[in-house]
């Protein structure tokens, strides 16, 4: 007997909030242990599920590791690179991508993961490229996506060979002074510290790279 479209959509949905169930418990551990002293066992009772309905679900913390990941850089992206080619206030939109973006990377919960990622990234070096390649490269190629419209439009005088560069540039100058220190311990910067960073930071873009 075949299922009926509101069962299997009910079920669907049912995965969905037991994956986002052992993600949320997983996280937790992840957050509190470490990758190398995290276990199963403990991200199973965390997340309130049986062992075995973990490994239904991931064959393995590596894999669950790498759900959590990009998931954290998927909700990243969607809310911070919402970028318009056809707004053409350079100077609006960078500051609002500023703003946001920094808010992001200096939420100090976030530090915890990517210590993590950056800890075991020598021995699995898979992980840590899809930690960058949808977090922080994803960032700047959506970015670059956007200057380069901006170039074609006449806005900006960038070479579009070194519109990546340039992206990556951009991005860089928000978290010299703001996210890097916290890397090592210094306190999250207010709002208003991330507001005077980032307007510099688009006001040196700007006079760099204006169209006259």
């Amino acid at each position: 007997m075949s299922m009926s479209a509101p069962t299997v959509a009910a079920s669907v949905e049912e995965h969905g909030a037991k994956r986002r169930q052992i993600i949320e418990g997983a996280t937790a551990v992840f957050m509190a242990k470490g990758f190398d002293a995290a276990s199963m066992g403990e991200i199973a009772r965390t997340a309130g599920v049986s062992k075995g309905t973990l490994y239904v679900y991931f064959d393995d913390k590596k894999k669950l590791f790498e759900a959590i990941v990009q998931q954290a850089c998927t909700v990243q992206a969607e809310h911070v690179f919402d970028l318009d080619p056809n707004d053409h206030d350079v100077a609006e939109v960078l500051t609002r991508l500023g703003i946001a973006y920094t808010s992001v990377m200096c939420r100090t919960e976030g530090l915890s993961a990517l210590r993590t990622v950056v800890a075991i990234a020598a021995r699995m070096p898979d992980l840590g490229r899809i930690f960058y390649d949808t977090g922080p490269a994803d960032g700047t190629r959506k970015l670059k996506t956007y200057l380069d419209a901006q170039i074609a439009a006449g806005v900006l005088n960038i070479d579009a060979a070194e519109s990546d560069i340039v992206a990556g540039q951009f991005l860089d100058a928000l978290t010299a002074t703001t996210f890097k220190p916290m890397l090592f311990n210094f306190d999250a910067p207010s709002p208003e510290r991330i507001e005077q960073v980032v307007r510099i930071a688009v006001r040196a873009f700007l006079a760099a790279y204006k169209a006259k």
